[in-house]
């Protein structure tokens, strides 16, 4: 069995993949890269998966598929995965050589030893666009260098979460819970995060700068533009992650678990609350309502705490002047955390 499956999806990615397929050569034999082709038509992705598979046999796993958008090529990643451990590298970002040096010999370290569920590493944003770093480590939240449980945790800075780029799962936890992405919908990623993080018995945190997460393209999902076209689907994945757990449950026996829970869902709240009063059209409202509607049902107790919260009150408000203040604290809240 490798260490670790590196998951590579690509979907028309020729003009930088090989960016991100040689920095995870690095880590050698012990690793496995499956690079997954999304059905690409407009270049010759396949082709270059298929080369790369040719001269790393033991490494590289060329994989072709009909087009099922991101998560989708995270689910045969998961299916074709014979690593421990399953890490996920979009096609244009990349790994730190150090750091992905010192994450094989961690994983290598387990050998025979108890082991995590999950590796948390940090990641940074490449703001290639003017080219500033913004670095993102949880030193402050979680133990470094040993086995801890999310209760040990201490409370997330305002802001920070866990991300997409910060977790190596243990493959087999993702395959035991049935971890499925949607076909076809972006922001799946956060389905990624919010689903396993319950099943965790044990979580290490290394603190090395691993994820190297390009910024700047003028497609990308993180785009402020393009999350606006694409609003639909974030909310889609919003309205599945409120029903993906009983977040209560976790109260008492769990409260950091649930209150980083609790956080988590308040912030997909608020993002596409803004995004749909930015926009400002009755249609776009009444999805806000809606939205706020679902988290009703789903989770009256929630609802109720959110609409006390200063961030819930303003972005579930139908009262005009308060939908207009709430786009000038968005201006302010993005120049600030450089979130896309």
């Amino acid at each position: 069995m490798k260490l670790i499956t590196f998951a590579v999806p690509c979907y028309n990615s020729a003009e930088y993949m090989d960016k991100c397929i040689n920095s995870l050569l690095l880590a050698g034999d012990k690793a496995e890269i499956i690079i997954v082709d999304d059905g690409s038509t407009k270049d010759n992705t396949a082709e270059i998966a298929d080369d790369y598979a040719k001269r790393y046999p033991d490494v590289i796993k060329s994989v072709h598929k009909e087009n099922g958008g991101h998560g989708d090529a995270v689910n045969t990643g998961i299916k074709h995965a014979t690593g421990k451990y399953f890490k996920v590298v979009d096609s244009d970002d990349w790994a730190d050589p150090d750091a992905l040096e010192k994450l094989m010999a961690l994983l290598e370290s387990f050998e025979g030893q108890e082991s995590p569920d999950c590796v948390v590493v940090n990641y940074v944003y490449e703001h290639v666009y003017n080219g500033t770093r913004k670095f993102i480590n949880y030193r402050k939240e979680f133990p470094v260098n040993r086995l801890f449980e999310f209760e040990e945790s201490k409370p997330f800075e305002t802001g920070k979460y866990l991300a997409m780029h910060s977790l190596v799962y243990r493959t087999q936890l993702l395959r035991d819970i049935d971890l499925t992405l949607p076909k076809h919908t972006f922001y799946v990623d956060n389905v990624f995060i919010f689903k396993p993080l319950p099943y965790v018995k044990k979580f290490y945190y290394l603190d090395v700068d691993f994820y190297r997460y390009f910024i700047g393209r003028a497609d990308q999902s993180v785009n402020e533009e393009v999350i606006q076209r694409r609003i639909d689907q974030h909310i889609k994945v919003t309205k599945i992650l409120l029903g993906l757990h009983d977040v209560n449950s976790f109260k008492e026996t769990r409260p950091k678990l649930y209150k980083y829970s609790e956080s988590y869902l308040l912030i997909m709240m608020v993002i596409n609350s803004i995004y749909l009063i930015r926009e400002g059209s009755k249609e776009s409202l009444e999805k806000k309502d809606d939205l706020w509607e679902k988290l009703r049902e789903e989770n009256p107790v929630l609802y109720k705490k959110f609409r006390r919260r200063f961030s819930g009150a303003f972005t579930s408000s139908k009262n005009g002047f308060v939908l207009a203040l709430s786009r000038f604290i968005y201006k302010i809240v993005r120049k600030i955390f450089k979130f896309n």
